[in-house]
């Protein structure tokens, strides 16, 4: 789990409401946790399991969705999505990623990080439950 990198005051007050059973109050500063530091882990497995906790899993799958995407977003920047495929570090960036099995013949990234992996299999779970 990423450590909090968000402004103190709002996770801890988040994580004191959690404790103290106000999960509303708890939601509402994850939420703005998340708006403050996109790509904070720890708030976004918080308040999924705050809005699990309250059984809004339309809440809940609106936090997986948008923490999965924010999360892509990020790693493919690490990834090297930027490099140009021209220059000579690009092909043999690309070259290596395809030999280590990151990259298929096509060159899209084949690993899947944390926590996305971990989102991913709870989004399943979610859906099925909203179905019913």
């Amino acid at each position: 789990m990423a450590l909090h990198i968000t402004s103190p005051n709002i996770t801890d007050k988040a994580i004191k409401a959690e404790r103290e059973k106000d999960l509303a109050l708890a939601a509402k500063l994850y939420e703005q946790a998340i708006k403050e530091k996109p790509t904070d882990g720890f708030s976004y497995n918080r308040l999924m399991i705050v809005y699990r906790k309250l059984k809004q899993y339309k809440d809940e799958l609106r936090v997986i969705n948008k923490a999965i995407k924010n999360f892509r977003e990020a790693h493919a920047k690490k990834t090297g999505k930027g490099l140009r495929r021209n220059s000579i570090t690009g092909k043999l960036s690309t070259a290596f990623m395809k030999s280590t099995g990151l990259l298929d013949k096509k060159g899209n990234v084949v690993y899947i990080p944390e926590p996305i992996a971990r989102w991913e299999k709870r989004k399943l779970t979610v859906e099925k439950r909203l179905k019913k």
